[in-house]
């Protein structure tokens, strides 16, 4: 990624006037530049932010492709079919049932925590705008699985107001279980305004929505763990700082809390934060190290495996993604209703925010070694120097806080959930044929 650097100054190659009220008028002058300068760069890169999107969205691209290929994609929407089966997809069925709008619902969590509530009768519908940061077909593939449990995905994009604004004057959603997001720490080095673009923007634009239907929803969204960055005291515990961000997209989910903090202060949203702690599992995402470490092992190539300064030790608090979907269904059923009223707060609303964890710090080559025993297959680890692209040596949550007040306990440990992980992949792709391609 490049980076517009200053303009140099370089005083000593000419003779300045020697006045006072000349080297005044200069230095105004030279401000005044320098602020026209930069005025007309910001205004360009708003212009080039916003207004540009593609009309039509490749197959394939690289990795290191823009914002564009995953910005506003929304199909066509509306019509009587399509709120149909909205309503469908929405429509309560159980005596104490929620309706809750899944934002994200094609991604990892999503899916999961999607079908979870439609499997206790609670009404889902699905937006997610099947971008391609990872392999959209194991999108798809999610999708097909809950269209089969009876919940309709919305193809479309959480920036698109308009189609926010007609889900709800469709459905009177009583929830909405925020999981949209731009994932990955790494890929921030990449592509960063398509963090900006989801984490911050897309965030907005579903609390001004939400603040402004009546009644207004109980929010719950993910966070992540990552708002801990360089924090050193351990475990992470939600009291403790969160200033230090080691990436972009760690800074984008703080930023994501403030701004829940703000609408909740002025329109009185009830907001609760999940930081999530390293979730894996069946239907996982590719570019999380368990998985891409099974496909590699299974390829038989070089997995890297890093370790911090002094042969330090990288670890995760790996969690399962079962565990996960319990803490935010958890954290649903314990929302309360927001008190805001068309866009006007009407009392102190709830602002929560919660760790969830293992607890269980694992190292990073014990995960290799688990996989090595399920997969039958030596690895080929390559030790290498943990970068610095915004990865962390060690992450470890205090869950007290959600054990008390969601009742959230993990229950399944690492060699459990992978085995578990690697049954599923293996199955979808077919013992390592469709993982070699």
């Amino acid at each position: 990624m490049s980076h517009i650097d200053n303009i140099p100054s370089t005083p000593g190659k000419f003779k300045m006037d020697k006045s006072p009220y000349i080297h005044h008028r200069l230095r105004w002058h030279s401000s005044i530049a320098k602020l026209t300068f930069w005025s007309f760069i910001f205004l360009g890169l708003i212009l080039v932010f916003f207004f540009r999107s593609p009309s039509t969205v490749p197959s394939s691209t690289s990795p290191s492709s823009d914002l564009s290929r995953r910005s506003l994609r929304t199909n066509s929407w509306g019509g009587p079919t399509w709120e149909k089966r909205v309503k469908s997809s929405a429509k309560i069925r159980s005596r104490n049932g929620i309706s809750v709008l899944v934002t994200g619902a094609a991604g990892f969590v999503g899916t999961h925590v999607s079908a979870a509530l439609k499997r206790r009768g609670d009404g889902v519908l699905g937006l997610d705008n099947f971008n391609d940061y990872y392999d959209p077909s194991l999108k798809r593939a999610r999708q097909a699985l809950l269209e089969r449990t009876g919940v309709f995905i919305v193809e479309g994009d959480i920036n698109d107001v308009a189609l926010l604004k007609k889900l709800f004057d469709v459905v009177q959603f009583t929830h909405v279980m925020h999981l949209a997001a731009q994932a990955g720490v790494r890929y921030a080095m990449e592509n960063p305004s398509s963090y900006v673009h989801s984490n911050i923007a897309g965030l907005v634009s579903v609390l001004e929505v939400c603040k402004s239907v009546n009644p207004q929803p109980a929010i719950v969204w993910a966070s992540s763990s990552s708002v801990y960055g360089l924090n050193t005291k351990v475990p992470f515990s939600e009291k403790d700082r969160t200033d230090q961000p080691a990436s972009l997209y760690a800074a984008t989910k703080k930023a994501g809390e403030e701004i829940a903090h703000t609408y909740n202060h002025i329109y009185g949203l009830s907001l609760t934060g999940l930081r999530f702690f390293t979730v894996y599992g069946p239907w996982g995402r590719p570019d999380m190290a368990y998985f891409f470490f099974t496909r590699d092992i299974l390829k038989g190539k070089s997995i890297p495996i890093f370790e911090a300064a002094n042969h330090g030790t990288v670890a995760r608090d790996f969690t399962y993604v079962d565990d996960i979907v319990k803490g935010c269904l958890a954290a649903l059923d314990t929302a309360e209703k927001s008190t805001g009223s068309g866009g006007k707060k009407k009392g102190a609303a709830q602002l929560r925010v919660f760790n969830l964890g293992n607890t269980s710090p694992v190292p990073v080559s014990d995960l290799v070694s688990i996989l090595e025993r399920l997969l039958k297959v030596k690895a080929k680890r390559l030790i290498m120097k943990l970068p610095r692209n915004g990865d962390v040596q060690f992450t470890h949550a205090n869950i007290s806080s959600a054990q008390r007040e969601l009742g959230y306990k993990p229950t399944t440990d690492l060699q459990t959930g992978l085995k578990k992980f690697v049954r599923w992949y293996l199955s979808y792709y077919g013992l390592g044929k469709k993982s070699a391609q």
